[in-house]
């Protein structure tokens, strides 16, 4: 499928077959495919090492639309994990030697079931991390969520692109840097973010353009800095990420006529350092359905985990099956190994 044929007005975001021919598409990119870099570092094939955090993703039900947003989630949106499907993670949680639950969506709190997750996991020990917008924690029928959280431990991860208020918005919609503000500040009373504190809240900056994240150091100590002269506020670490070129940022890379020139950026930016420590080698990623994938990127591609019968559902999963498993990629995964890295948990190497 040629480029052209999705960038006209009014086309519908494509789907992830679509996409997925996109990004493999080398008649139109001077780019080497993903799976032959591995190969001439010597990385092919990718191989799963031992499974420390398991992804769940609960559904694409959100309050916010990003335009950044690679879950394509929204208030429009109805995919949402089901009780028996949460069951099912929790039962594999007690059969794991996983040491993290991270719960993702959309916005992951407006799932009926995340608060059973949550107590589920803390109950076997895990560690549980909530991706969180901020803003839920303002909205109605949210407003016990901090004190929840926080009884519970619960590391935030939460979505601040930008210590500017017109910055933030541009990306996340209007009002959203001022309510985020509000809802950091919430939880700093309860302890978030605060020295000496067991609560951690850790903010996630990507960047508002085509370029790729600063120094991840360097750009922490400039939070840190602007957010506590401006707004009296704190946060234990800044997490940079590289956009991914999926979803609606690549619908938006395809309509201004930028997709070659970013994946392109990307690709020239390969980093050999960052292989060892991609995050698809201990993190497995778990659709609102229950099914499995390397990471949550290629969940939104549809790049399920496979085998012998078919794709691998949670309800059947065990750690010896992930075992030295082979990585499925493609050229998104660029994105990961660009300059400094990129994971769900900011960048790979310093």
């Amino acid at each position: 499928m040629k480029l052209q044929t999705l960038i006209r007005a009014g086309n519908p975001l494509a789907s992830p077959a679509e996409q997925l021919r996109i990004l493999q598409d080398h008649s139109v990119l001077n780019v080497s495919p993903f799976s032959k870099k591995l190969e001439e570092q010597g990385a092919s094939p990718l191989l799963r090492q031992q499974l420390t955090t398991l992804q769940i993703n609960v559904g694409k039900v959100c309050n916010q639309t990003c335009t950044h947003c690679h879950v394509d989630a929204g208030p429009d949106r109805r995919e949402s994990m089901n009780h028996e499907t949460a069951k099912q993670v929790v039962d594999f949680l007690a059969r794991s030697g996983v040491v993290t639950l991270d719960i993702t969506g959309g916005a992951p709190e407006m799932n009926p079931n995340f608060r059973l997750l949550v107590q589920e996991a803390r109950s076997l020990d895990k560690q549980v991390i909530d991706r969180c917008n901020l803003t839920i924690l303002l909205a109605r029928g949210f407003t016990d969520l901090p004190a929840f959280l926080a009884e519970h431990q619960v590391h935030i991860i939460a979505s601040l692109p930008c210590y500017l208020e017109e910055n933030c918005d541009s990306q996340r919609g209007s009002g959203v840097f001022v309510k985020s503000i509000e809802a950091i500040r919430k939880l700093n009373k309860l302890g978030y973010g605060q020295p000496g504190s067991n609560l951690r809240l850790d903010l996630v900056y990507n960047p508002t353009g085509l370029g790729l994240p600063p120094e991840q150091t360097q750009l922490e100590a400039a939070f840190k800095g602007e957010l506590d002269t401006r707004f009296r506020i704190q946060f234990n670490r800044l997490l940079t990420i590289t956009n991914m070129p999926i979803s609606r940022f690549l619908d938006d890379l395809l309509r201004r006529g930028k997709y070659e020139a970013y994946l392109t950026k990307l690709a020239n930016s390969f980093n050999s350092e960052t292989i060892d420590q991609l995050m698809c080698r201990s993190m497995l990623s778990v659709d609102w359905n229950g099914f499995i994938y390397d990471c949550d990127f290629n969940q939104m591609l549809d790049l399920a985990v496979n085998d012998g019968d078919g794709r691998l559902h949670i309800s059947n999963l065990t750690d010896e099956l992930l075992a030295d498993r082979a990585i499925r990629t493609a050229n998104h995964c660029y994105g990961c190994t660009a300059g400094c890295g990129s994971s769900c948990g900011g960048s790979l190497i310093a």
